[in-house]
């Protein structure tokens, strides 16, 4: 008899307590034995509350706003500690759908790849794909992180990943902080984990707003540019 896998869901959350319900019933809806943990990353306000009053998910409420990178590490390790085999990440402002859930956690499954990320512009898709800017500035990574790891990712800012045990283990002791997603492919790239990208559908988020919009949109690049230059410039790790 074949032993379950054990899955957890990571929701890193700020703010979304018009939209944390729905994110958490969706992934119930669309596999009942996955576990959820939403990290409240120290909200102002309801996130937590909302969360906890499903019933249906593990909550840890940061004591203050520590940023995406610390956010989803601290999934990390509550996966890693609990002996989770497989986990994912799902942002918790509605974005990710969770129809998808199922072809990005395939190629783990099928022991394909080690991480799997949910890309937009692997192949055409009629769902949200952000502004021209921002468009224009994951080109970029594409570009960058494929050259510094032999390997073609599309979109390195997707914050949809799934992780096999050996990469949820690695990742809550070496995140990183400032610009996860990108910094975080060239680091698994560079460390020997196969990555591969799942053609996935996103949808605008259904409420509140990102800060990273307009002008602020090309200073982040800048910085996150400069950051996956500095973290390959950096030793092998293990």
């Amino acid at each position: 008899m074949v032993k379950p896998r054990r899955i957890l869901a990571i929701v890193p959350s700020y703010n979304e307590e018009k939209s944390i319900a729905h994110v958490i019933g969706s992934i119930k809806n669309s596999d009942p034995s996955i576990d959820i943990l939403v990290v409240n990353d120290g909200s102002t306000d309801n996130t937590g509350s909302v969360a906890k009053s499903t019933g249906e998910a593990f909550i840890v409420n940061l004591p203050c706003n520590i940023g995406i990178g610390g956010a989803v590490q601290a999934g990390f390790k509550y996966a890693s500690r609990n002996g989770y085999d497989v986990a994912f990440q799902f942002d918790g402002d509605g974005q990710h759908l969770a129809s998808e859930i199922k072809a990005l956690l395939e190629p783990i499954f099928k022991n394909d790849a080690d991480v799997t990320i949910g890309s937009r512009f692997s192949a055409k898709t009629a769902g949200f794909q952000s502004t021209l800017l921002r468009r224009g500035g994951i080109k970029i990574f594409e570009l960058l992180n494929s050259l510094l790891i032999k390997q073609k990712i599309t979109d390195n800012t997707s914050g949809f990943r799934a992780y096999r045990r050996k990469a949820i283990h690695f990742l809550a002791n070496h995140y990183p902080s400032d610009y996860p997603e990108p910094e975080a492919v060239l680091l698994l790239g560079r460390n020997g984990f196969r990555l591969k990208e799942v053609s996935v559908c996103m949808q605008q988020r259904k409420e509140g707003k990102s800060s990273i919009t307009g002008m602020k949109s090309g200073y982040y690049m800048i910085k996150v540019l400069l950051a996956v230059l500095v973290s390959a410039l950096r030793t092998r790790i293990g």
